[in-house]
């Protein structure tokens, strides 16, 4: 318990005393601090203390309103104020202001807070030399550093955290215990005396990447794999080793004038780039980028860049530049580039430990960096996507994790299992809902352990027995499975999300939504009412329950899910509809299976699907862009980038009863010898067909609110163009933005959709 004397009276003054309720991320963040400074300022007395629902402080004095004005003004920077809300009290004989023990049970309204990159003040001093933290890999503050990553349990305090073995030296147990240091309960606080350590020296690290090794590096949420980005021998021995064909690697660099001679930044982008969360920031690759092996992001106009965000980071590109004195060069533009990818073989969950680092690095890092503080919860790097109009989260963990999404209204607490492919679990408890991190592909076993282990963490941080479980219509997926587990296990219902709804219903969960709402839904995959593929949806959703207004024409899917993976497959299927089925074995003479894919056809067994991914696919495969796609995305994602100035062909679909059937567009693209003209109109009619299938549906349904979903529109073009022309006819769209449009937020979906539903109708 700390006290401080308040300042002396005068007699003139009115005393009043206030119970003060902070809810909202004030918990783990140096908000108890910050009350007792400003109280001891302003010459308050009484207390503050953290309590189930958030913070709670008993404040009297002669200026309260002054009081309360400067904890909103200025609050921490990881703090963010959700309510403020005071009530009256007698006063009392306090003599001081008191920083009191954690009350009991305070756990169960509070979350962990997310991890956050290195703050401007503990950059200062990791390289000021008359510091005690000078050079010190692991500096942190209340301001900045693991928080999510290395607690164990609530409530967030170091016994909970792997910071818990770590005995503090003297010096930093003086700040810790001090309300006016910004340490005080720090919970990673530590230096070169009583912290973690590193196994290696940075130098020998800088100088294993300088003559062109892979280094696997231990940080925050799991190990990176890094090498020069221009060193074209280290990036495709580092492809080969990961078994990650081309899905593109992430770059760091030291700063925003370094990011500048790669990617057109402006100011938006550079301000995502340096924020606290530190993510991948997708950007719009420049002529520079001629200076890095080709590999690192084949055939795409873009690259993904992050900045440094741990001291080990900063340290290392320290060393790679010649140990600069000062602080002039870390804002001085330099050509370093290191990627830093996931450290993980493809399909398996990011490595977190020593042990199974060494044993699994073995065949790709030619080094290996540990140090001895524990990773407790994986974490991969988030990823945004910044461009004029057009600005997304693509993945959704480190530093944004596990900060709650705010609902408009309370409900039963629902637990939702999320999808198959960018999988993540939801929970709701009260008016929010909290997402874990990405969790990835459920294809491979140790991915499954991963999303069963969340599953499981999620309710515990949270502290509460969920009382409903939401999934997928599909039975096959993992997350499914685990979803009936669960209910057996746990003897809660189950209610069963289709896909599509659940997209819909996360966008509408975001905006705080409630009533009814039209969606337009373009998806790769979700199980339909009757066990169809759709992905091309027009919905009318009304909370629990939904209506299909339309959907896109059914498009071939020869071969099933390969057809996914094989974009020429889909451009056979095309060409079959326009009853054009014998030139599929001369267009595609380099494809052995051609001709039997063409009898499949003919035989009309193959299936169909409505997904608007697969009309993506079917386009990149009739204009030669892609005929087998090295990873999921990558034919639409070429598509964008050829695309320039999206034009709508004339008479290029027709719309009847809800169908929009793009045979018009596709018989154009089957003749067009100019992939970007093909892109262009693409784009452009797509554009202009959802416009025109929005605005009859709202026009039929007399709803104005639209949400805008689905992995689709991660499509720069159509992201940003289409909201602004349904604005333009009067009609509100609404897009993600705090959680990605691809499914890693499907788990919110589900749990929006399970809180809505009558229980009669959970099965």
């Amino acid at each position: 318990m700390m006290n401080h004397p308040a300042g002396q009276l005068s007699a003139a003054a009115v005393i009043e005393r206030r119970r003060i309720r902070v809810r909202g991320l004030v918990q783990g963040v140096g908000f108890r601090p910050h009350v007792y400074r400003c109280a001891v300022q302003l010459g308050i007395s009484g207390s503050v203390y953290n309590g189930p629902e958030g913070v709670v402080i008993e404040a009297q004095g002669d200026d309260l309103d002054a009081f309360v004005q400067r904890l909103r003004d200025e609050a921490p920077p990881l703090a963010r104020i959700d309510s403020l809300i005071e009530s009256p009290l007698a006063p009392a004989s306090d003599t001081g202001f008191s920083i009191v023990a954690t009350e009991a049970g305070a756990a169960n309204g509070a979350a962990i807070p997310a991890d956050t990159a290195i703050c401007p003040t503990c950059l200062q001093e990791l390289f000021d030399p008359d510091n005690r933290r000078y050079l010190h890999p692991f500096i942190a503050c209340c301001d900045c550093g693991p928080r999510f990553t290395m607690t164990r349990r609530l409530p967030y305090d170091r016994a909970n955290t792997s910071m818990a073995g770590f005995s503090m030296c003297p010096a930093c147990a003086a700040e810790y215990t001090d309300p006016l240091s910004r340490r005080f309960h720090a919970e990673p606080v530590a230096c070169h005396d009583c912290g973690p350590v590193l196994s290696q020296d940075i130098d020998l690290v800088a100088a294993a990447l300088a003559a062109g090794a892979i280094v696997a590096i231990k940080g925050l949420g799991g190990y990176h794999l890094a090498c020069n980005a221009a060193d074209h021998s280290a990036v495709e021995r580092l492809r080969a080793g990961k078994l990650r064909d081309g899905k593109p690697f992430a770059v760091m660099v030291l700063n925003a004038a370094s990011a500048g001679q790669y990617v057109q930044l402006d100011a938006a982008g550079a301000a995502a780039l340096a924020s606290k969360e530190r993510p991948v920031v997708v950007l719009p690759a420049t002529a520079a980028c001629s200076h890095l092996s080709p590999a690192l992001s084949s055939g795409l106009a873009t690259l993904g860049l992050m900045l440094p965000y741990t001291a080990i980071h900063y340290l290392l590109l320290h060393t790679l530049l010649g140990k600069p004195a000062g602080r002039r060069w870390l804002e001085q533009a330099n050509e370093i580039a290191l990627v830093m990818t996931s450290a993980n073989i493809s399909g398996d969950p990011l490595l977190t430990d020593n042990v199974g680092a060494e044993r699994e690095l073995a065949g790709i890092a030619d080094l290996i960096l540990h140090h001895n503080r524990d990773i407790a919860a994986r974490a991969d790097d988030s990823v945004l996507r910044i461009a004029p109009g057009a600005s997304m989260i693509i993945r959704r963990a480190r530093g944004f994790t596990p900060h709650a999404i705010g609902l408009a209204m309370d409900g039963p607490r629902v637990l939702a299992l999320g999808a198959h492919l960018k999988s993540t679990v939801a929970m709701t408890r009260g008016e929010l809902a909290y997402i874990s991190q990405h969790l990835g592909d459920l294809d491979s076993p140790a991915a499954v352990a991963f999303h069963r282990h969340a599953a499981d963490a999620l309710p515990a941080m949270l502290q509460a027995r969920p009382q409903r479980l939401a999934c997928d219509w599909n039975k096959d997926f993992a997350s499914t499975r685990l979803a009936e587990q669960l209910s057996a296990e746990l003897e809660l219902p189950l209610l069963r999300v289709q896909h599509h709804h659940a997209h819909a219903g996360a966008i509408l969960a975001e905006h705080r939504h409630e009533g009814p709402a039209l969606a337009i839904v373009l998806d790769g995959h979700g199980t339909g009412s009757n066990g169809e593929s759709w992905g091309g949806e027009l919905l009318l959703v009304n909370g629990g329950d939904f209506e299909r207004l339309g959907h896109f024409a059914p498009l071939s899917l020869p071969g099933g899910d390969r057809a996914a993976r094989e974009p020429w497959r889909m451009a056979a299927g095309v060409l079959h509809q326009l009853g054009r089925g014998e030139e599929i074995a001369r267009r595609f003479i380099e494809q052995p299976l051609a001709p039997a894919l063409a009898q499949l056809l003919a035989s009309g067994s193959a299936p169909v699907t409505t997904a608007a991914g697969r009309l993506f696919d079917a386009a990149a495969g009739l204009l030669g862009v892609c005929s087998r796609a090295s990873f999921e995305g990558e034919p639409p994602m070429l598509l964008e980038g050829l695309a320039r100035q999206p034009r709508a062909m004339a008479d290029g679909y027709t719309l009847a009863a809800g169908v929009l059937d793009f045979n018009p567009l596709l018989t154009r693209l089957a003749d067009c010898g100019d992939p970007a003209l093909g892109a262009d109109v693409l784009h452009g009619t797509l554009i202009e067909a959802l416009t025109e299938w929005a605005v009859q549906a709202a026009a039929a349904s007399g709803v104005d609110t639209i949400a805008l979903c689905g992995g689709c529109f991660l499509n720069i073009h159509l992201a940003r163009e289409l909201p602004q022309k349904l604005h333009r006819l009067g009609l509100r769209p609404l897009l993600a933005g705090a959680m990605p449009p691809n499914d890693g937020a499907i788990s919110l979906g589900q749990a929006w959709v399970a809180q809505r539903r009558v229980p009669a109708t959970i099965d």
